[in-house]
């Protein structure tokens, strides 16, 4: 039972700064180019978790879980931050979070197959009402009709990437811990952006205070703390069950952006919002785990 408090947790705490991450880099992306910007967030991330790995002393991972990290770091930290980024200069952050949340449905598939997860009615059935939800979300988010045909390409470009790297990620939690898969993961992702270390550099010297606050908050709390929690949780659970949970993030970016941003949302977007947690309530029923622990007995 403390266990599954503990991952529980974790997602919470994953899904809150996730959520934060979407407003904030939509703040300082008029200031930081795409890559420049995933570059900041990734080295502030890396130096943090590399030094709280140091403190305890964990060492190099088993040579088994590198594959799994390296590819996971490009394609999730490196490429997916990039591509997010890119997306969030083309549309609001709500409409960005709806496309990058179909992510999870990709990750409770390539789980089901690639992982051998099964794919249990409840966790299908979380799935699509939660989607539904953020479809809700989206529309109300997007309802000004300046969304942009490429943005929306890009978030979508960023969610498949997404939904790679979590699947890659969850086999090297299996011959390392949380701490070793995140820190050598984030240190993959930077030194992956390295190439727009000019770009960095010169926005470094224009960019407002604000901006560049928002560039380390992104690296230490969503990115280092956030991936960490991240994979806490999914070394205890399935990939395609702790995807799921993430479809809150849609509702949580738009009372962010209410807060933050002064962007009010509509009883619609409020209404998505209560249906994402809905389909994400499916997901983690108890019902749910006896019917993965049948599923996967029956192999």
């Amino acid at each position: 039972m403390g266990r599954n408090r503990k991952a529980l947790a974790a997602v919470v705490v994953t899904v809150v700064l996730w959520a934060s991450a979407f407003v904030v880099i939509r703040h300082a992306t008029p200031h930081f180019a795409p890559g420049a910007l995933a570059l900041g967030r990734l080295l502030s991330g890396a130096i943090a978790l590399l030094l709280v790995l140091g403190l305890r002393r964990e060492g190099l991972p088993s040579r088994r879980a590198w594959p799994g990290i390296a590819l996971s770091g490009v394609l999730w930290f490196g490429f997916y931050m990039v591509a997010l980024n890119w997306g969030e200069r083309q549309v609001d952050a709500g409409t960005a979070a709806l496309v990058v949340n179909i992510g999870p449905l990709l990750i409770g598939l390539l789980g089901g197959w690639l992982l051998k997860e099964g794919f249990p009615p409840r966790l299908m059935v979380g799935m699509a009402v939660s989607f539904a939800g953020a479809v809700v979300v989206g529309i109300a988010s997007g309802g000004d009709g300046k969304t942009s045909l490429l943005g929306v390409g890009i978030c979508l470009v960023a969610a498949i990437s997404y939904a790679c790297g979590v699947v890659l990620q969850k086999p090297a939690l299996r011959h390392a811990s949380a701490l070793q898969v995140t820190t050598f993961g984030c240190t993959i992702g930077a030194i992956a952006c390295l190439p727009f270390s000019g770009q960095l550099v010169d926005d470094l010297q224009t960019a407002p205070l604000s901006a560049t606050l928002g560039m380390v908050y992104l690296g230490l709390f969503p990115t280092a703390l956030a991936f960490y929690t991240w994979a806490y949780a999914l070394s205890r659970t399935t990939a395609g069950k702790l995807g799921a949970s993430t479809y809150a993030v849609p509702a949580l970016v738009v009372l962010l952006s209410w807060i933050f941003l002064d962007e009010v949302p509509s009883a619609l977007a409020l209404l998505g919002g209560a249906i994402c947690l809905t389909g994400v309530a499916v997901s983690r029923s108890r019902k749910r785990e006896r019917e993965l622990a049948r599923s996967q007995g029956a192999r």
